[in-house]
């Protein structure tokens, strides 16, 4: 009678948790993948809410809310004393305190002419730092019905059968992956350093996932698209971005420097995963189920989410505004970009892109700062525009967030060779990327 009892009670938790595994991951996927009509426009649930808030609220809230977030996002490191863990923590601290001051300037509308001029302050300010400091937190509570309860879990069963033979990882990461995607590089790496630490993943092995899967968010893509004026095509833009950034990595595993990092554990004695060759759906279900029975309510994982995309907020507005506008700068007043992007020419001008140079401009500037290419561009044609924005998704590495992230991670890859990687990166992006765009547009 008991066990009987113990069958049922089992069996109605099972019940509740396929219809939250569905219904959540299904209203998930709707938020980020299916473009809604509204107001004359036709964009994804989460871009129509981002718009609205913007729209709806008083500048003075909006403004207000963005000196708060660079502030709070300079003090941080200094009040958790974190500034202090190496010299590239000591640099990005320092960015982030010259974020806050130039962002309070140009809020408050004080300070130098040059901050001033249309293309650089007040351009950055508007098209980057307020819809970005607004998207990720409402993306992250989004994002809990994606990650969750039990999608990825899902999705990383059928990867399986692909991951070891086109990335030579084991099928486990095809969580990160997708962690990375529809949740941050933050996100992805956190993963990746915790299983790395379990000893289920060698050095080559989180190397791999580290600078081939830990791209930015589907929030930051919308951003890119948004500033860009790309969401017409957002669903091309999403699943282009996708397909090339993961056949790139698939093609940098097997050269150096990644292929000759070394294949063994950092504790010496590994984990590996249980390999799955059957009934996948079967077991595909089953995860997500376990997930969804393991989740915490729809509030408490809003709430956590949300926490999380206030503290990355903190984390990466400052830095966008410090290095971005740098990076402007840098554009706008001197030839050192220029100088940078005749590292590329040789191949946009052999693949004929529309417009090579400035194509090649935004490939150089893309290891500063993630958006700094998209800001290049604004004003080029659909095609260019096309290129740079899956460009700076697929190249993942860059010194404002990414390459600091994975420094502070327990993974032994150095800077140089993630410089090396970022270039094999750019350039096999460009290779793919520009026929294509150009035979689309």
């Amino acid at each position: 009678m008991e066990k009987t009892k113990i069958r049922e009670e089992q069996s109605l938790s099972d019940k509740r948790a396929a219809w939250k595994f569905v219904l959540f991951s299904l209203f998930g996927i709707i938020s980020f993948f299916v473009p809604i009509p509204f107001g004359g426009e036709s964009s994804i649930l989460l871009d129509h809410i981002v718009n609205g808030i913007e729209t709806t609220l008083p500048m003075f809230v909006i403004h207000s809310y963005i000196v708060l977030i660079l502030f709070l996002g300079a003090v941080y490191p200094i009040a958790n004393k974190t500034w202090k863990n190496s010299f590239i923590n000591v640099i990005l601290t320092l960015f982030k305190v010259v974020g806050f001051v130039f962002g309070t300037m140009l809020v408050w509308n004080v300070g130098p002419a040059w901050l001033f001029h249309p293309d650089l302050g007040p351009f950055l300010l508007q098209q980057l730092i307020i819809p970005v400091g607004i998207l990720i937190p409402i993306g992250a509570m989004f994002l809990a019905l994606l990650v969750n309860y039990g999608f990825l879990e899902f999705v990383g069963v059928f990867m399986q059968a692909i991951m070891r033979p086109v990335f030579k990882t084991p099928g486990r990461s095809a969580i990160d992956a997708v962690a990375s995607f529809v949740g941050s590089y933050s996100i992805g790496l956190l993963v990746t350093n915790r299983v790395f630490n379990q000893g289920k993943y060698t050095i080559r092995e989180a190397s791999i996932i580290a600078t081939g899967f830990s791209t930015v968010s589907v929030t930051f893509m919308i951003v890119i698209a948004n500033t860009l004026n790309l969401m017409d095509f957002w669903n091309l833009y999403f699943w282009m971005s996708l397909i090339i950034t993961f056949v790139v990595t698939a093609i940098t595993v097997r050269i150096w420097p990644l292929s000759r990092i070394k294949n063994t554990y950092i504790s010496g004695k590994g984990n590996p995963e249980t390999i799955i060759k059957k009934n996948r759906l079967y077991h595909g279900w089953k995860e997500g189920i376990h997930a969804a029975n393991r989740a915490p309510s729809i509030f408490t994982s809003v709430v956590a989410h949300l926490k999380e995309g206030l503290m990355m907020t903190m984390n990466t507005l400052p830095s966008i505004m410090s290095v971005g506008l740098l990076g402007l700068v840098l554009a706008y007043y001197t030839p050192l970009f220029d100088w940078l992007a005749y590292i590329f020419v040789p191949i946009t001008w052999l693949l004929q892109a529309p417009e090579a140079l400035l194509t090649a401009k935004a490939a150089a500037i893309s290891i500063s700062e993630i958006f700094l290419p998209s800001l290049l561009v604004v004003e080029a044609e659909l095609a260019t525009r096309f290129i740079v924005a899956v460009l700076s998704v697929s190249s993942i590495l860059f010194f404002s967030a990414v390459i600091p992230v994975i420094i502070s991670t327990d993974i032994p890859i150095p800077i140089s060779k993630m410089i090396i990687i970022w270039f094999q990166r750019v350039v096999l992006t460009l290779v793919i990327i520009i026929p294509i765009a150009k035979f689309i547009f």
